[in-house]
């Protein structure tokens, strides 16, 4: 696992940039309304708890979390892994490298390479680790969708305070010069959902995606370690196969890292 806070000081951000837009067009107290606040985060979470079940709502708290710790995905040292075992599976046999099997912290590595020392056949490792994949993007893909709903719910809620809102102002014209005062506190809620749903639920939603996707590539990329180990191909095969996964990027910065290591051993 690794910390960022990028995503956290983005958020901070945003909202500093919207409190001090309204702190410049008048005292912040004005932008302040409990009864609006009340309808479009509480109405909203209410219409959650309608669309998931209840053991999906109590993640929340962990996939808010998944903004600062992110899961470990360092592609190229997992390439170099892979390609280690195989090396010595290839020299010293496959039941060698069970003692390794047990110390990788990647489980779906894991979880084939057992099935490789167990002599499963490749067919039967590609479908079940296949299926461990997609029970993967599953469970992701469920986080991502709470936040996008919420994205969609809030700004929602926040018309229907409004309207409400309007709908009182209308009800009681006697004094014309408390219309304005009443427009503003109904308009309220429609700022608090767009508010909530553009710096926090949406870009929570897009966050949790992209780490899906990070993670299904390094998947993808172990099912075909696992399967090319199986089959018996060379270490060499194995590693421009594994490389097509990741970036020239990051082949360039893992090259420079080996020249440099290389060249302070030298001295």
């Amino acid at each position: 696992m690794k910390r960022s806070f990028t995503p956290i000081i983005g958020m901070i951000a945003g909202i500093g940039l919207i409190i001090y837009a309204m702190s410049s067009s008048g005292p912040l107290a004005g932008f302040f309304d409990v009864p609006s606040l009340i309808i479009t985060l509480l109405g909203s979470f209410c219409a959650l708890m309608i669309s998931f079940p209840i053991e999906t709502m109590k993640k929340i708290p962990s996939l808010v979390m998944k903004l600062i710790i992110e899961p470990d995905n360092d592609r190229v040292a997992l390439i170099d892994k892979i390609i280690e075992i195989t090396k010595k599976s290839r020299v010293q046999g496959i039941l060698s490298i069970e003692g390794d099997i047990k110390e990788l912290q990647y489980p779906l590595l894991k979880y084939g390479l057992e099935m490789v020392v167990d002599g499963t056949d490749e067919d039967t490792i590609k479908e079940l680790m296949t299926v461990q994949l997609e029970q993967t993007e599953n469970r992701h893909s469920e986080g991502q969708e709470v936040f996008s709903k919420w994205g969609e719910y809030a700004p929602a809620f926040g018309m229907i305070g409004t309207l409400i809102g309007l709908i009182a102002m209308l009800g009681d014209l006697q004094d014309p010069s408390l219309i304005g005062a009443g427009m503003a506190t109904a308009l309220l809620t429609t700022l608090y959902g767009s508010f909530l749903a553009n710096i926090i639920f949406i870009p929570l939603a897009k966050n949790l995606e992209m780490q899906t996707g990070n993670e299904l590539k390094t998947n993808e990329m172990i099912l075909e370690g696992v399967l090319a180990l199986q089959r018996g191909e060379n270490p060499r095969v194995i590693e421009q196969k594994l490389q097509s996964f990741i970036s020239q990027k990051e082949l360039k910065t893992t090259k420079l890292e080996d020249e440099a290591v290389a060249a302070v051993s030298e001295k």
